[in-house]
């Protein structure tokens, strides 16, 4: 079985500066990630997707793959992650001149997964078969109590049942995609526009795990994190 790890870590970022090559005690964001993929042991392959030279230089200091730079068109703010994957899996399969079955995606800014995650994640995909799994964690806001949305100049709650719901444990479990560990067959992500679809699965992670770095206040939050680890 061929397991490909695609790392995309592109270099333009709104929120923080060089997002992905921040760094977190004395190791860049990115570094991080690429020490966990090595570590897990679980990959033939570890391909870094980036348009910047910077970070392709990086990656090559540490001995993973990272020989094409993204094209700007998969690149930008609009851009979907999803074309970003399946062009970097295009390109490694002609490259390496071979059909992978199983892609992983960890995703840059979300350092404080555990090699174990990567591991028990692929565990449940591999035995149950998904087309797809996805790292969440449990929401800390609830649709069907305590979110609410605006339309037409009336507010009411994002998500209805029949039920009286008066408190968050009565209210449907539901989860925050933590953007992760993702797990991909090959043929499922080449073929689909979406996520979502038939036979998907879902790792559970702690939300002191889950953080996704999208400003200056999560990367506080992650740093200090880290710091107590």
């Amino acid at each position: 079985m061929n397991i490909l790890c695609l790392i995309c870590a592109r270099k333009g970022s709104k929120g923080i500066k060089n997002k992905n090559i921040t760094k977190i005690k004395n190791k860049k964001l990115i570094e991080i990630t690429i020490d966990q993929a090595k570590k897990s042991k679980l990959f033939q392959n570890i391909v870094v997707s980036t348009d910047s030279k910077k970070i392709q230089n990086f990656a090559i200091s540490k001995k993973v793959l990272c020989w094409f730079l993204r094209p700007n068109t998969i690149s930008n703010d609009k851009a979907s992650k999803l074309l970003a994957l399946k062009h970097g899996l295009i390109e490694s399969e002609k490259k390496l001149n071979k059909k992978f079955d199983i892609i992983c995606d960890l995703d840059v800014t979300s350092p404080l997964r555990k090699i174990d995650d990567i591991l028990k994640a692929f565990k449940k995909f591999k035995k149950k078969k998904y087309n797809i799994l996805f790292s969440v964690n449990e929401a800390k806001k609830n649709p069907y109590f305590n979110m609410v949305e605006v339309t037409k100049k009336k507010i009411s709650l994002v998500k209805k049942i029949n039920q009286n719901i008066v408190s968050r444990q009565q209210a449907p479990k539901v989860y925050e995609m933590n953007a992760s560990i993702y797990f991909w067959k090959r043929n499922y992500l080449l073929k689909n526009k979406s996520l979502f679809g038939r036979n998907i699965g879902i790792y559970e992670m702690p939300r002191d795990r889950s953080i996704d770095i999208d400003d200056h206040l999560d990367l506080k939050i992650v740093k200090h994190l880290l710091k107590d680890n």
